[in-house]
């Protein structure tokens, strides 16, 4: 999984003054991972004290995890890097730092010297920038792109990148990321990265076996949980029209205590410790499946969970409980159809709860963690009433729907569940969200992205897609390289709203009806590079297709950055569910161009 975008960006306030070089000036960390002679356990040890992992993948409430007894954070990637590092040395605590690679099922190409050597040189940059840090921990390379583990190249490239950074920065371990083990990951990995220290390991719903599988498989290296939490969406039960069923918060806290005292706490001569999943909140498959806090910053019971795990001790003022969301028994239901629902909730301490009560589009998916998906549209007026009992007024509209309740102590810690709902009628589109301009397709450094590129064209196997180029960017350190390596076919890539809706089957897009127009910056490698660049595709198919469609056809571009404009004049922007794109025909050669600052503007 990833923590995208949609996670809540932390607010440094007066750490912005608090600058990289300051605090690199200080003594830089060293961490050391060793074998202990009369028992072969593993240890880590930091700044020559024993150190295990109590950790989170997040950046956001530092504050919060100190006081919970958390000591280090895991990121995915390299933005915001300094600040975060900043404020989490201010803190005591410390950084796993992720550098993202690219993933073939994303299209990227492994087999590509200069996508790898690309990669490569962005990775070591990463490294040499923040090597002196006091607070990094550990060098995280890459997550979950494994696929089944059973290409050579991919572990190369890994090796490649542990081996340089070895040689650069001695006084950190490496460490990449699988997601779970799968048939040949733990042999291949062990084969063709003797340069990486320690296995990440990504799992959920089996973790509690995780520890004895990974040594079966021949697993000698020390590990870390890099990612746990509840069972999956993909790993867990469905109503009858494939919704997926979630535990409510006050059942998942158990599931993330049981996952770490299989996988962690019983097996210390090996795990290294572990990084919970997520610290923040963020739309996978639901608004609430994977996050530990809410929003607002409320707890919820896996927060507790994990810190009693890391200190021994309950905190002080426990999260209330969810024993039950009650709907009646219904499930399918008639448009417009009212019912009751309500909620058995307890607090520990006796303390007082504030309901409240929230009707979602559901859009009936399980999301990929490694992409970003769009916030369910909320539906107003569908409750009435407050307080542990609600009625609700289901729309006219067919379709998933899910009813989400939030129970707050008003002490910092709360509780959530939802049960999902089918209304058994046409479905009727709701509206598109009106977008805020500009609005960023894509941007280095961006805490948001609209749509994602999903929409993967024609001759899919002939595209290398790197979202993390370091070659001549326009702005910043990165921008988007193509590669197109078919001389007569064509190919192309879609930025989609919801990810891989072709048929407008789901709720999504933006209403762009104040765009003037979409820019972007764009350049060739040769200049000889003819590619056409559009807005809209599907104007035909599903109750969500895009309102409207246009291209820019044919540009021929130069070697030099150049910036295009798309008018949008007298295109129905209502809802653009397919925001931009590109599409490329063969042209006797492989073409290579790159793509920086795509956004909409007024």
């Amino acid at each position: 999984m990833y923590a995208t975008s949609q996670c809540r960006a932390i607010t440094w306030g007066i750490l912005l003054a608090y600058s990289v070089a300051t605090v690199a000036a200080e003594e830089s960390s060293r961490v050391v991972l060793k074998r202990a002679a009369e028992t072969s356990d593993y240890q880590l040890f930091r700044n020559g004290e024993r150190y295990s992992i109590r950790g989170v993948g997040g950046q956001v409430e530092l504050d919060l995890l100190q006081q919970l007894g958390g000591n280090s954070v895991r990121t995915w990637g390299a933005d915001n890097l300094g600040a975060l590092l900043d404020a989490a040395h201010q803190r005591g605590l410390t950084v796993c730092v992720g550098m993202w690679l690219g993933h073939p099922q994303r299209g990227f190409d492994y087999s590509s010297g200069q996508a790898v050597v690309a990669q490569l040189d962005s990775c070591l940059k990463t490294v040499e920038r923040f090597k002196s840090h006091p607070a990094v921990l550990l060098w995280g390379i890459g997550n979950e792109m494994e696929e089944g583990g059973d290409n050579p190249a991919v572990w190369y490239a890994v090796d490649h990148i542990a081996r340089e950074i070895k040689r650069i920065d001695p006084n950190h371990p490496t460490m990449t990321v699988i997601a779970e083990l799968g048939e040949h990951k733990v042999e291949s990995l062990h084969r063709f990265c003797p340069h990486i220290d320690i296995v990440g390991i990504n799992a959920y719903g089996s973790i509690v076996t995780v520890a004895q599988r990974y040594r079966e498989q021949g697993g000698s290296k020390p590990y870390i949980i890099t990612e746990h939490g509840p069972r999956g969406p993909w790993e867990s039960p469905k109503t009858t029209w494939g919704a997926p069923i979630e535990a409510t918060s006050t059942a998942k806290s158990k599931h993330y205590a049981e996952g770490y005292r299989h996988a962690v706490a019983k097996n210390p001569r090996q795990c290294l410790g572990s990084y919970s999943f997520l610290w923040g909140n963020k739309q996978e498959t639901t608004a609430t499946w994977f996050g530990m806090l809410l929003p607002d910053g409320t707890r919820l019971a896996a927060a507790d969970a994990m810190s009693e795990k890391w200190t021994g001790q309950p905190v002080a003022n426990r999260c209330c409980e969810i024993r039950e969301l009650n709907v009646g028994g219904v499930s399918k239901l008639a448009p417009g159809q009212k019912f009751f629902a309500a909620v058995e909730a307890s607090d520990p301490e006796g303390d007082k709860l504030e309901y409240q009560w929230v009707l979602r589009s559901d859009a009936v998916v399980v999301a990929n963690g490694n992409d970003a998906q769009a916030a369910e549209n909320e539906v107003t007026g569908a409750i009435v009433g407050s307080g542990s009992q609600v009625e609700v007024h289901m729309p006219a509209g067919g379709g998933g729907y899910r009813l989400f309740v939030y129970v707050r102590d008003g002490h910092g810690g709360g509780a959530v569940a939802n049960v999902p709902l089918y209304v058994d009628a046409p479905i009727k589109p709701i509206v598109a969200t009106r977008a805020k301009l500009p609005l960023v397709v894509y941007a280095e450094g961006t805490t948001s992205e609209p749509y994602t590129p999903s929409g993967f064209m024609g001759n899919t196997q002939a595209l290398e897609f790197d979202l993390d180029s370091t070659v001549e960017p326009h702005a910043g350190d990165t921008c988007l390289r193509v590669k197109y390596n078919a001389p007569d076919q064509w190919g192309g890539v879609v930025w989609q709203s919801p990810a891989n809706d072709w048929k407008g089957q789901r709720p999504g897009g933006f209403d762009l009806s104040e765009a003037a127009a979409l820019e972007f910056w764009a350049r060739g490698e040769t200049g000889a590079e003819r590619v056409t660049f559009l807005v809209g595709l599907n104007t035909t198919d599903g109750v969500y297709r895009d309102t409207g469609k246009t291209q820019l056809a044919d540009v021929q571009l130069t070697t030099e950055w150049k910036r295009y404009r798309i008018p949008l004049s007298g295109v129905d922007l209502g809802r653009i569910k397919n925001g931009f794109g590109f599409s490329l025909a063969g042209q006797g050669r492989a073409v290579t161009f790159y793509l920086d600052d795509v956004r909409y503007v007024e």
